[in-house]
């Protein structure tokens, strides 16, 4: 999960700068019309905690042993 959120956030502010050069070397060029790059991908790190939170919850509740599943 680390490596993930981790990997998603440095391509989030290489897409960044890659954008902010490309602004700046083609101001005088309105021709070029290249879609920006996203510079937000992925999950924020409390969504990567929260996500982990729910994943054990689910995992108690309902898996094999579960406590929705005793009788």
């Amino acid at each position: 999960m680390y490596d993930a959120a981790g990997v998603r956030q440095a391509a989030g502010q290489q897409a960044r700068i890659l954008n902010q050069i490309v602004d700046e070397m083609f101001q005088e060029h309105p021709e070029f019309n290249q879609d920006r790059l996203k510079e937000l991908l992925g999950h924020t790190p409390f969504q990567v905690i929260v996500g982990s939170i729910l994943g054990i919850l689910m995992c108690c509740l309902i898996g094999p042993e579960g406590l929705l599943l005793q009788s």
